[in-house]
């Protein structure tokens, strides 16, 4: 036998080896939780695909929380719910609790929908209704503890549920296990909201790849260079406000009735200018699809007033259902006789700068939107235009620009503005330039361009 004196010893150091292992096990416990939550944060930075992080939540959920098994249930916004993962670990009452778990997220939308009938009763929230659910189908002697997992968008929103289920009747939920799950939670939630935010920016860019795509369309939609016209000096512009804009212009060269060997140039000349009612795609598809009817009947050979009631007539049905309406002024111009033929469809009115009296005059005729009567007659009207004469058409972008005070641009400033440069002698691209430099500088550095701007200056050379 071990004298007195050793027993004493021994008797003494016993709660001392205790202790030790005691603090060496939670040392160990302490080390394995962070170790989990660190592979899960690293998962976190690292996974790209949010079904593989997923896998590891119920896992760490277990392991950490000492749990036998764990399941992770996703909300969606119908109000539905999905079992996304179940891990078990040594359970015995996985089938059960997986049978549960399927049978209570089928039934929550239901369960939700009749309780909401009820209108004395509040909307209930998920989280309650599927733990109910949830309860009512475990087997008896299977404890289960859960946390919400909440997104913050515009607010917090329920996105799921993280559960983890015992059968241990000594099994504990203290306040330990509740803070690790409660952290495994919000790193699945902002797994969730990485997500989200990844998919948004995947389909803005492609959004945007689209919207550059047609606005490249667009752009070679409109002509590149402005033709040559015997005896006129043209310039053309068009600054759109958005990717895509509904402004539109052309020059349709007139081949009807010209010899072959007849210059082009000398050849009458279809000049168009447009707006559709609204931006952006829809606006620059009615665009689109203008100018190819429009470049039609022109070709025909028909006259202006002619040529927009075709288009209104055949444009109508499609316009109507799209809630748009175009304004277009179509002319033809004959260099032979210098005869500009005219008629408006609710545009704005181009203006003429006589060289000889040094004023200006509106350019306009009866005639409404295309798109909104069919019924509607357009007039026709010509002018003679003589060596010096300029032509200005514009859209609503140059005339309703606005300064930070509220103040628009407007038709009487626009024709000021066309005054001061024709009287400098300027030639077609330096008017153009002048005008464009003049909306500009209205604007102010603080304002911004809010529609589409497009101008032709067209002048007629001694």
């Amino acid at each position: 036998m071990l004298p007195a004196s050793s027993l004493a010893a021994m008797s003494s150091s016993s709660p001392v080896i205790a202790l030790k292992e005691m603090v060496s096990r939670l040392q160990r416990e302490t080390s394995k939780i962070q170790e989990l939550l660190a592979s899960l944060s690293f998962a976190l930075r690292s996974f790209n695909n949010l079904n593989q992080f997923f896998e590891l939540i119920p896992l760490i959920s277990c392991r950490v929380t000492e749990a036998e098994a764990a399941a992770l249930v996703l909300f969606r916004a119908d109000g539905q719910a999905r079992l996304e993962q179940l891990h078990c670990h040594a359970s015995d009452q996985c089938p059960n609790i997986r049978a549960a778990l399927e049978t209570a997220t089928r039934t929550l939308a239901n369960s939700v929908g009749i309780m909401t009938t009820d209108p004395h009763g509040d909307r209930p929230r998920l989280e309650h209704v599927l733990d109910q659910q949830l309860q009512d189908r475990l087997p008896a002697g299977i404890q289960f503890y859960g946390t919400t997992i909440l997104v913050k968008d515009t607010n917090l929103s329920e996105r799921g549920r993280l559960y983890v289920f015992s059968q241990q009747p000594t099994y504990e939920w203290t306040e330990t296990r509740q803070q690790l799950l409660q952290v495994i939670a919000d790193q699945t939630a902002v797994a969730i909201a990485n997500d989200e935010m990844a998919l948004k920016l995947r389909d803005r860019q492609r959004l945007d790849r689209e919207l550059e795509i047609g606005a490249e369309i667009q752009r070679r939609l409109l002509p590149r260079h402005c033709p040559k016209i015997q005896g006129l000096d043209l310039a053309a512009a068009c600054r759109t406000a958005s990717w895509v804009g509904g402004d539109y212009y052309d020059f349709i060269p007139i081949t009807y009735g010209l010899a072959d060997s007849q210059d082009i140039s000398q050849g009458r000349w279809g000049i168009a200018i447009g707006d559709v009612m609204g931006k952006g795609v829809p606006a620059g598809l009615i665009m689109t699809m203008t100018r190819g009817m429009l470049r039609a009947e022109a070709l025909n050979g028909h006259r202006p007033s002619r040529i927009l009631q075709h288009l209104n007539r055949a444009m109508k049905a499609d316009l109507e259902s799209s809630h748009r309406f175009v304004t277009l002024f179509y002319s033809e111009y004959n260099p032979q006789t210098r005869v500009l033929a005219f008629s408006n469809a609710a545009h704005l009115p181009p203006l003429l700068w006589r060289a000889e009296t040094g004023t200006v005059q509106r350019l306009d005729t009866y005639g409404m939107l295309i798109g909104l009567d069919e019924r509607t007659q357009y007039q026709q009207v010509e002018v003679r235009l003589q060596p010096g004469d300029t032509v200005v058409f514009y859209t609503d972008g140059i005339t309703e620009a606005d300064n930070p005070k509220g103040d628009r641009f407007e038709e009487a400033r626009l024709a000021a503005v066309l005054e001061r440069a024709c009287a400098k002698g300027l030639d077609a691209q330096a008017l153009l330039d002048y005008i464009f430099a003049a909306v500009i500088d209205f604007i102010g550095v603080e304002g911004r361009i809010s529609d589409d701007m497009t101008l032709i200056v067209m002048r007629v050379m001694d």
